[in-house]
């Protein structure tokens, strides 16, 4: 499509990542309209993007690892008709103290970090104080009497949350919306798996399969390279689905929003194996939050090996990518201005997360764009 003065299309989809594709693709599917996407980068798939690397022949996440896990199975099942699944359960690991632990932290964490009778003290402890198999919130943790429990708390406090926020977010844990750390979960329990999820995988033929067969569609147009401010000027549309910063969409009227970036830097290596496992934590250790072994995803056999290593940094138009909205009470109710002008909107539909400002999981992003798609055909419907 030539995009020139005046141009009209029906459905204009500002982001080709999971968001943008899954309304493209019920809009063409279902409705039978045609949707032109738009993309500033120049490939599809936004932050799920995979390619192989040449030099070692390893799948790679370039924007990070990313394993698909959900307990939804409406959203299972709907992007299961686009892909076979390589089944996958993440473990990570961080190293304390020198020794690598399973995270979240467990009671295999436990053992491996304290001395044996200690351990087993803190363990039948924790047992009593909250059953087998659960998971306690470090907060409702540190805010214990009991001594023993209190003394761990801190210790994983420091030893894991603390260090990693600070490289994460820039940010001293105190700093953050308290929301954070009130997520970070013990588990008393052995469960060493990441997620807990039903199910859990990854695409077997990559996430870039995936995205490509999703807007494999005759309605379906892209243009990569695109820029919204290249074409909010000189093309109309019945309707606008927009997943790029909202504080952008609106001229950065009421000031921007603050993210954190992440500078992921890519090394090949000439051995079979570089690390223990898929994914390594560092809290309190170097500049790199973690360190990403790509090949454990789909057991690659490959005799020189991927590593990538994530340092965290401060977003900059223009020169990196945003990646998470920094949690706090000032910038939520920034967001919200934005999101009462975006309420006013007629037919214009913002998605995904620096849209919503919000850090969304794989299955989250896709049912809310399912949601989405279906207000709009229950409301088309109605009008019927």
């Amino acid at each position: 499509m030539n995009i020139s003065k005046k141009e009209h299309v029906k459905n204009l989809v500002v982001g080709c990542g999971l968001s943008g594709m899954v309304v493209a693709e019920r809009i063409a599917s279902q409705f039978g309209e045609s949707v032109f996407i738009i993309d500033k980068r120049a490939h599809i798939g936004g932050n799920i993007y995979d390619e192989k690397e040449p030099e070692t022949g390893v799948t790679v996440h370039r924007y990070g690892p990313h394993v698909f896990h959900t307990n939804d199975k409406q959203v299972w099942d709907y992007v299961s008709r686009f892909t076979e699944w390589h089944p996958f359960m993440s473990r990570v690991k961080a190293v304390v103290d020198g020794t690598e632990v399973p995270v979240p932290f467990n009671l295999n964490s436990l053992h491996a970090l304290f001395p044996r009778t200690m351990a087993t003290r803190i363990e039948g402890k924790l047992i009593a104080a909250f059953g087998f198999n659960t998971e306690v919130p470090i907060l409702r943790l540190r805010e214990t009497e009991e001594a023993d429990l209190r003394q761990l708390a801190d210790f994983i406090y420091e030893k894991v949350f603390a260090g990693y926020t600070m490289k994460q977010w820039g940010l001293t844990a105190e700093q953050l919306d308290s929301s954070v750390s009130g997520r970070v979960p013990i588990r008393i329990g052995r469960d060493d798996r990441y997620f807990r999820d039903t199910y859990q995988a990854v695409p077997s033929e990559g996430y870039t399969a995936l995205a490509r067969r999703m807007i494999d569609h005759s309605l379906i147009e892209l243009r990569l390279n695109t820029n919204w401010s290249d074409v909010k000027e000189t093309i109309s549309y019945d309707r606008l689905f927009f997943t790029g910063p909202i504080d952008e969409f609106f001229d950065y009227k009421f000031g921007a929003l603050p993210y954190r970036s992440l500078d992921i830097q890519f090394r090949n290596l000439p051995r079979e194996f570089a690390q223990s496992g898929l994914q390594i934590n560092f809290p309190c250790n170097y500049d790199f939050t973690r360190s990403v072994e790509y090949k454990y995803f789909m057991d690659e056999k490959t005799p020189h090996t991927t590593i990538s290593r994530e340092y965290p940094c401060a977003y900059s138009p223009g020169q990196n990518e945003p990646y998470y909205p920094i949690p706090s009470a000032e910038n939520d109710a920034l967001y919200r201005r934005y999101q009462q002008l975006a309420s006013s909107l007629p037919n214009t539909y913002f998605l995904g997360r620096l849209a919503s400002y919000r850090y969304f999981n794989m299955d989250q992003t896709v049912e809310a764009a399912l949601q989405c798609f279906a207000k709009i055909e229950t409301t088309l419907n109605w009008q019927k």
